[in-house]
């Protein structure tokens, strides 16, 4: 059984979430706290497996409580946000700084509880989630305290490029990506001499959120991806919700609403499978944390046609589904941690420092 602690201060949604986590025989709830220090307390005595965490509470809010838990005693950590709020859009990205695994919309209410997809949503999400196993924390950008894995072996130093100079960087991630995706953007100069493309695998609603976050947080210009747009140097281009985002020969953006490639839109795979078409061997490939293969089997495409290929190192990983399966299939030239990406980008381009 998924043990479940529902953190919300209104008793309404606290019993439309008790009824819709219950629902599913996997499921429990053990416990409810109406703000984020009776969620402590409660912790204190019972563990649960996943925390469904509200935003703007009394007493201490979503953002206090989730950095306390995730300093003391990590557990995965599921943000309900009523997103359309400037407040708690800027505290959704706070807990994810803070360790955060996941964001989804608060529930719409239709006739007879939760609305159908968001029920679904609930529940897939939080099981998901509960199979990440948090075990500790490192002090992030500014101080902050932010959950990840101590790295436990010797870092791999990156060879010198004898290859031709990239011409574009696309980076593909999932769950935990976003603290990856910032940690690897903010030690980039503004002046990194190649376009980064990204895709994000996020609950829909949250990307526009997630591109002003890493502008904010990163030297770099972060935007949504326009369909038809040329690529420009320092600019990172995010997959918008919904389509597929590729790239054409000459550094033009495609956005399409072709089918779903591992049941994902965007998806890494159709990102790198273009990339590799492309670019070839003058591009760079990096996939990060997240569950499942999207990606891989495109990372390993774009390896064997010249491309430098990354992956993500397991011991930084939230989960190490997605990189774990390219380095498996033979498609990464480095495995790395978010913190050595960043440097490996610098010494293949050759961008240098500020």
């Amino acid at each position: 059984m998924i043990k479940v602690l529902i953190v919300e201060d209104s008793r309404v949604l606290q019993e439309a979430l008790k009824y819709v986590l219950a629902s599913d025989p996997e499921i429990k709830v053990i416990g409810t706290a109406g703000n984020g220090a009776e969620a402590l307390e409660f912790i204190s005595r019972q563990k649960p497996d996943v925390i469904t965490m509200d935003l703007i509470m009394p007493v201490m809010d979503g953002y206090a409580a989730t950095r306390k838990i995730m300093e003391t005693n990590p557990i995965p950590i599921v943000v309900v946000s009523a997103n359309l709020e400037p407040d708690e859009e800027k505290k959704t990205w706070l807990c994810i700084e803070a360790g955060a695994v996941a964001a989804i919309e608060k529930p719409r209410f239709a006739e007879g509880g939760i609305a159908g997809s968001d029920a679904i949503n609930i529940v897939e999400t939080v099981k998901l989630m509960s199979q990440l196993k948090l075990v500790r924390r490192w002090t992030g950008k500014a101080g902050r305290q932010v959950p990840r894995p101590i790295l436990k072996e010797t870092p791999t130093p990156i060879a010198s490029p004898t290859h031709s100079k990239p011409e574009l960087v696309a980076i593909g991630a999932s769950t935990g990506g976003p603290a990856v995706l910032q940690t690897i953007l903010s030690g980039l100069p503004a002046s990194f001499p190649v376009p980064i493309m990204v895709v994000q695998h996020i609950s829909p609603g949250f990307c526009d959120g997630l591109v002003r976050w890493l502008d904010e947080s990163s030297r770099l210009e972060v935007r949504s991806a326009a369909n038809g747009e040329k690529l420009r140097p320092g600019v990172v281009y995010v997959a918008p919700d919904g389509f597929q985002m590729g790239v054409k020969p000459g550094g033009i953006v495609a956005l399409t609403d072709d089918q779903a490639e591992n049941g994902l839109r965007p998806s890494a795979s159709y990102l790198f499978r273009t990339v590799a078409r492309a670019f070839g061997g003058r591009a760079v490939g990096v996939l990060v944390t997240g569950m499942g293969r999207d990606g891989a089997y495109e990372l390993k495409m774009m390896r064997d046609r010249g491309a430098v290929t990354i992956a993500q190192d397991e011991a930084s990983s939230v989960v190490h589904g997605m990189p774990g399966e390219a380095i498996r299939l033979g498609g990464a030239s480095y495995v790395l941690s978010p913190d050595e990406i960043a440097k490996a980008l610098l010494r293949l381009t050759a961008a240098g420092k500020e």
